[in-house]
């Protein structure tokens, strides 16, 4: 009620929260993220071997279960966008997420665990597309720093991979689904608790995948993601096995893994500097020049401090470059479409072509063994001369 005869009083701002109170939800919402995809990505197949499937059936679901990402989410990022309030279905996909954890305890048969991997991955394909959405929106609003909140969701992914090993190890592989299904609720928690986004109410005419896809410069991007990204397809899925190979024990294995982590979370910790000197190009550049360092020398050898030295190099060929996408994404897409451009991002700029690599690389490790790493350091090459020629818009208006 306005009382106008009362006099004037001097208007003052409410005191400002800090950015560390700010980031608290979002820092929340991927570290439940991350911890999932911490227990996941290590720990199902061993779940699904100790119930017995075997190694082929384990290799199926989990392809099928990647192409089923590729679809679902594209489709959620869209749907996201139509509802214009990315936190209903984030909270939607983590409690499908959840019930389809729920479901690895009760299901039997290959075809039975089948159901359960691919309706699991459906919940969960759009879940990190729509947390870097949300949470990028804030951060464009100075609230907080990016880099520093998407570093937390790596030390969760670390802190959750060791739980549950320890975990694994003292009560057996059939507490993995329950660690699943406890996280992904953890996340429609912390999505109910991120403040409501600016924009609210349906929003028409944003277009569909077609009007993301000609967006200036996207289709660009989507490239110059998936060869720089796609180059780390023989790391995940032949490093380790390589590195077996030519002597080193697991552990020492499992420690160079931790590196690579570590340096990633450094890198995101200190990007806004990085991206405030050099700018997304230059970031890009940085991690198409290490690409090509890093695979380079990982086919030449597998000396023990080699791998030391190029592990660091893990936050440049994959932090430098995920903090170059997400900058550019932030200017080169309107807010209408920033769910689809994220999902579209992570399933064709990423999820196509590493998969694609990851089936290449098999024949590429049976016939050349650490010579694979030279098609990795060309996927860079190619990647530099289209950072190069990258045009770098101001933001778009929100």
């Amino acid at each position: 009620m306005d009382f106008p005869h009362q006099g004037r009083r001097e208007c003052r701002p409410l005191p400002q929260r800090s950015p560390a109170i700010h980031a608290l939800p979002y820092l929340a919402l991927y570290g439940a993220v991350f911890a999932a995809i911490g227990v996941v990505q290590p720990f199902l197949p061993s779940f699904l071997a100790a119930r017995g499937l075997s190694a082929e059936q384990i290799a199926l679901a989990l392809a099928l279960g990647s192409g089923v990402r590729l679809v679902a989410g594209p489709a959620a990022g869209r749907w996201a966008d139509r509802l214009a309030d990315p936190r209903l279905l984030l909270g939607l996909m983590a409690l499908v997420g959840a019930a389809a954890a729920s479901g690895f305890l009760v299901v039997a048969g290959f075809l039975g665990f089948l159901a359960a991997q691919l309706l699991l991955n459906a919940a969960s394909a759009p879940l990190v597309p729509l947390a870097d959405t949300l949470t990028l929106a804030a951060a464009r609003d100075g609230r907080f720093d990016y880099g520093q909140v998407r570093a937390g969701g790596s030390v969760a992914y670390i802190l959750a991979a060791i739980l549950a090993g320890w975990l694994a190890g003292q009560f057996g592989f059939g507490v993995v689904p329950w660690l699943i299904a406890g996280l992904l609720l953890a996340t429609l928690l912390a999505a109910g608790l991120l403040p409501k986004p600016a924009t609210t109410g349906p929003r028409r005419g944003a277009g569909g995948f077609r009007a993301t896809l000609r967006l200036p410069g996207f289709a660009r991007l989507l490239l110059l993601s998936g060869l720089i990204q796609s180059s780390h397809a023989a790391y995940y899925g032949f490093g380790s096995i390589h590195w077996a190979a030519a002597g080193h024990s697991a552990s020492t294995i499992g420690l160079l893994w931790a590196e690579g982590v570590v340096g990633e979370v450094a890198l995101f910790f200190l990007g806004s500097r990085l991206v405030g000197r050099i700018g997304p190009r230059g970031l890009a550049l940085l991690a198409a020049g290490s690409g090509v360092l890093r695979w380079s020398i990982l086919s030449c050898t597998a000396w023990l401090p080699a791998l030391v030295a190029t592990q660091w190099l893990h936050a440049f060929t994959f932090g430098a470059q995920h903090l170059a996408a997400m900058h550019l994404l932030l200017r080169l897409v309107p807010a209408s479409q920033t769910g689809t451009a994220q999902s579209l991002h992570a399933a064709l700029g990423v999820g196509l072509m590493t998969g694609a690599m990851t089936l290449a690389c098999g024949p590429l490790y049976r016939n050349f063994g650490g010579g694979m790493f030279w098609v990795m350091a060309l996927l860079c090459a190619l990647a530099i001369p289209l950072a190069l020629s990258l045009k770098i818009p101001a933001e778009t208006q929100r």
